[in-house]
């Protein structure tokens, strides 16, 4: 019987980016919205969906070898699990996400001790005491089950809740006072699993190919042939990534160049090499870069 290892996925509102990410990786996720098993590509793997919440607790447990959550629920867990890698990408964003205190716009406080015995509503409760314990300012913290942002004036005063771009908090009138922590997705792993040669290697394979998917978002490569004589003008015009690959070619005039930029730079850059005499220009697209 070959091995396996039990990978949670985050069900919820990583789910599609996070299956996604894999897919760029060279995984193959199928969810049918039913079941809480989804298949995947590689027979190596069985896949669980998990609220990101909960991962941490199963994760540790053992109930699962790895699993992709946010690195605020595995604080809130107070449990101890391996973390294998950051991968910065979120539901909208490739960006971090952030944990903020919110009071209505209309309302008179400035600052985080402004909120002293009031209520504070949250789905990260013990993160939100201990950040206003590091501030010795006293306050009721509600657990939330949800729709957070509708809770204040009425059923508290302020809010901590999750945002990406601020536009939810904004639309239902909220102002943000501070950052209470900012958050990114990890892929975790449980102690005795990374114990384990083989699963700790093939949890490590699995980070590489997801970091090399995540590295490779917004980036191009580039490609084209160059007089020798024009190579310097040329190479000043690349905002490499790294220094930029120079070939010969059979005809001792001419080289190949390779690089990789920033896809947003293109249509600025490309016009620029016709310019300085590259030709035969071709842009191509990355699923992955490992340094």
């Amino acid at each position: 019987m070959s091995q396996k290892i039990r990978l949670g996925i985050p069900k919820g509102s990583l789910q599609d980016a996070t299956i996604a990410l894999f897919e760029r990786a060279g995984w193959r996720i199928f969810a049918n919205g039913r079941s809480y098993f989804p298949g995947i590509d590689d027979p190596e793997v069985e896949c669980m969906l998990i609220r990101a919440q909960e991962m941490a607790r199963y994760v540790n447990h053992g109930a699962l070898d790895a699993g992709l959550t946010g690195n605020d629920w595995v604080t809130e867990s107070g449990l101890t699990v391996e973390t294998i890698a950051s991968l910065t990408y979120s539901k909208q964003s490739r960006q971090k996400v952030r944990w903020v205190l919110a009071v209505p716009e209309d309302s008179p406080y400035q600052k985080a001790e402004d909120l002293a015995g009031k209520i504070i509503a949250t789905e990260l409760v013990e993160a939100t005491k201990k950040y206003f314990a590091s501030k010795k300012v006293s306050v009721q913290v509600d657990f939330s089950w949800g729709a957070t942002e509708v809770k204040p004036p009425v059923l508290a005063d302020a809010i901590v809740e999750v945002t990406e771009t601020g536009s939810s908090l904004r639309a239902n009138r909220l102002r943000i006072l501070e950052t209470v922590l900012e958050s990114e997705t990890q892929l975790i792993a449980n102690t005795t699993a990374c114990r384990d040669p083989w699963k700790k290697q093939k949890i490590d394979n699995i980070a590489l190919m997801l970091q090399g998917a995540i590295a490779a978002q917004g980036q191009v490569g580039l490609m084209m042939n160059v007089r020798a004589a024009d190579l310097s003008t040329v190479l000043g015009v690349l905002p490499a990534l790294n220094s930029p690959t120079v070939s010969q070619l059979s005809n001792s005039e001419w080289v190949a160049v390779n690089t990789i930029l920033d896809e947003r730079s293109v249509r600025d850059v490309i016009p620029r090499l016709k310019a300085t005499g590259a030709t035969g220009i071709v842009e191509y697209p990355l699923n992955k870069i490992v340094f």
